[in-house]
C-alpha cells in the first residue's frame, strides 16, 4: 500500500526556512500514515526563473550521494521512514545546471536522480536560461513501497514521458510542479489553463492505467500567482484528493494498487498497442 504525502506551500523564506518547512511537512505526513512524500518543484527556493539573472546560479547545489543537501535529505527520510522525492536546482559545473529530483528510500538510501527533460521558455518561465535538458532518460525507482516514476512540471504535457515510465512498471508518476497565472492572463485564460493542466495528467493516468500526482506551490511570487490545487488521480482519471488553491497544505491519500491491477486487466491498453506503427514518433514533424 502506498500512502502518498504531498507538500504544497508558499515560499516565504530562504533555503534554511524551506528545509524546516519540509521537516514540518514530513512529520505531519508521517502522523497521517504517509510512507512516500514528494515536494513541489524547486522547493528550497523562490521560483527564480521569472527573470534571466546570473546571480541565481548561486542557488544551485551539487547533487550526489555525498553532497551536503542530499545527506540531509537522506537523514530526514531515514528518521521519518518515508520514501522522499525532493526537487532541487543542480550544479554540475559553472555553465551546466539541471532541474533535478532526488529519490531516497525509506531507510535513507540515495537511489538516484531524475533531470527534467522538457525545458520551457515563456514569459515568466525563463527556464532555458538556467537548465540544460535532462540526460537521465526516464528511469523508474524500485522503493520499499513500490515502483515510482518522477517527472517535473513541463514534462507533464508530454504523453511519451509518462508512457515510458509506465512501460517500465511504474505504479505511480509524481510531477513536482511550479505553475501559475501571470496576473494579466488570469481573468481571461486562468480557468482554461488550469483545466488543461489537470486534464492532461488525468489522461496520462487513464491511458497508462496508473495513479498520477501533481504537487504545485501557492502564493504570489513576482508576476506569477501559483494556483496550488495539488492533486492525485486514480487510473480512471478520477480526482481522489485535491489541495486548496491558496493555502499551505500537506495532502495525504492512500493508493489502492489492487484496483490499479484490476483496471489494467479490464482495459488492456498495453496489449493492444501497435508498436510497429509508431516509428514516426521519433521525428520532430511528419511531412
Amino acid at each position: 500500500m502506498i500512502v502518498l504525502g504531498l507538500g504544497q506551500n508558499a515560499v516565504k523564506g530562504g533555503q534554511g526556512e524551506q528545509f524546516l518547512q519540509l521537516e514540518r511537512e514530513l512529520q505531519k505526513a508521517k502522523s497521517l500514515g504517509a510512507n512516500l512524500f514528494c515536494t513541489q518543484e524547486l522547493f528550497l527556493t523562490p521560483y527564480f526563473c521569472q527573470v534571466q539573472d546570473p546571480k541565481f546560479f548561486d542557488l544551485a547545489e551539487e547533487i550526489n550521494s555525498k553532497a551536503p543537501i542530499v545527506e540531509k535529505l537522506c537523514s530526514l527520510a531515514a528518521v521519518t521512514e518515508i520514501v522522499l522525492v525532493a526537487s532541487l536546482f543542480e550544479r554540475v559545473s559553472e555553465g551546466l545546471y539541471y532541474n533535478t529530483c532526488v529519490i531516497i528510500d525509506s531507510d535513507g538510501t540515495y537511489l538516484g536522480k531524475y533531470r527534467k527533460s522538457h525545458i520551457p521558455q515563456d514569459p515568466g518561465f525563463e527556464e532555458k536560461f538556467y537548465f540544460s535538458p535532462g540526460d537521465t532518460g526516464y528511469p523508474v525507482w524500485e522503493t520499499s513501497i513500490g515502483i515510482i516514476g518522477v517527472l517535473i512540471c513541463w514534462d507533464q504535457w508530454y504523453p511519451e514521458a509518462a508512457r515510458m515510465m509506465a512501460l517500465k512498471g511504474a505504479d505511480l508518476i509524481l510531477y513536482p510542479t511550479a505553475i501559475g497565472w501571470l496576473e494579466e492572463e488570469r481573468e481571461l485564460l486562468g480557468l482554461a489553463q488550469h483545466n488543461a493542466w489537470q486534464t492532461v495528467m488525468q489522461g496520462h493516468a487513464i491511458s497508462n492505467g496508473l495513479h498520477v500526482a501533481a504537487i504545485n506551490r501557492v502564493g504570489l511570487e513576482g508576476e506569477i500567482r501559483f494556483w496550488g490545487q495539488s492533486f492525485v488521480c486514480n487510473p480512471y482519471g478520477e480526482i481522489i484528493a485535491k489541495a486548496d488553491s491558496e493555502l499551505d497544505e500537506v495532502l495525504v491519500v492512500s493508493l489502492d494498487l489492487n484496483k490499479q491491477k484490476e483496471f489494467r486487466r479490464i482495459w488492456p491498453f498495453f496489449r493492444d498497442r501497435r508498436i510497429e506503427t509508431y516509428s514516426d514518433l521519433t521525428k520532430r514533424w511528419i511531412e
